[in-house]
C-alpha cells in the first residue's frame, strides 16, 4: 500500500523536511564533476560509497579516528548553507558526509532501515543529485503491514529527517525508483552521547577535525 506524500518547504508532523531547488544547477554540476572525480568503495545493495568520517564499528561500539582528516572542502558552502538557511539545522554540526552512487544497471537500491542511533543524532540530512528519485518511508508503529509513504526526491533537492521520520519511520529507496544514475549526499551529526554524555571527550576531538576542510 502506497501513500504519496504531500511535499512542501514546511516540515511535516513526521519529521519530513523536502527543500526544492536547494542548489543550483551549476552548484550540481560542479559537485557531480568533484565527486565522480573520487575514489569510490565498494557499498551495499549496488552501490558505491564515499565516506569522510570516524570509522565506527557500531556492533562494538568502538571509533577510528585515524584516517579521518575532516570534511570535503567542495562541500563547505553546502554545510554553511543548511545551518544559516533551514531553521530547523540552525545548530547542526555534521561529521560525517556520505557520497553514495545509484546506478540502475547494478540494481540499486537500499532496503527499509534506521540510520544507526549509537553515534549519529537526531538530524538526518539528504542532498539528492543528478536524477529524481523517491524514498519510501515505512510506519514500524504501524498495524497495516505493508503501508508505506513515498516522498519525491527531485534532483537539486534538500531532504532532512527529524523526530518520528528518524526514529520510528524506516526509510528505503526501492531500484525501479533507481532510473537513472543518482548521486546523494548525506550529511550526520554526533548522538547526544557524544555531545554530552560518556563520550564526550571523543565527541569534542571528532568536532574539531570536522571543521577542517580537506
Amino acid at each position: 500500500i502506497y501513500k504519496q506524500a504531500v511535499v512542501s518547504t514546511q516540515s511535516t508532523g513526521s519529521g519530513v523536511q523536502v527543500i526544492r531547488g536547494f542548489i543550483s544547477p551549476q552548484e550540481e554540476e560542479e559537485l557531480i564533476r568533484v565527486i565522480k572525480g573520487g575514489e569510490w568503495a565498494p557499498s551495499q545493495s549496488g552501490r558505491v560509497k564515499q565516506d569522510f568520517g570516524p570509522r565506527a564499528n557500531y556492533k562494538r561500539k568502538k571509533l577510528k579516528l585515524g584516517s579521518f582528516t575532516g570534511l570535503p572542502v567542495s562541500t563547505a558552502f553546502l554545510r554553511e548553507r543548511l545551518v544559516n538557511t533551514i531553521p530547523v539545522l540552525a545548530s547542526f554540526q555534521p561529521v560525517e558526509q556520505c557520497n553514495l552512487l545509484y546506478k540502475p544497471e547494478r540494481g540499486s537500491h537500499i532496503d527499509f532501515h534506521f540510520d544507526d542511533s549509537w553515534l549519529w543524532g537526531e538530524r538526518l540530512v539528504i542532498i539528492n543529485l543528478a536524477s529524481d528519485s523517491e524514498m519510501l518511508f515505512r510506519d514500524t508503529h504501524s498495524t497495516t503491514p505493508g503501508c508505506c509513504v513515498s516522498v519525491p526526491l527531485e534532483r537539486r533537492s534538500l531532504l532532512v529527517m527529524t523526530g518520528e521520520a528518524r526514529w520510528r519511520w524506516q526509510h528505503a529507496i526501492q531500484r525501479q525508483d533507481v532510473v537513472a544514475e543518482r548521486i546523494s549526499i548525506t550529511f550526520r551529526e554526533l548522538s547526544e552521547l557524544f555531545l554530552n554524555g560518556e563520550r564526550t571527550e571523543e565527541g569534542r576531538e571528532i568536532l574539531d577535525i570536522a571543521k577542517v576542510c580537506v
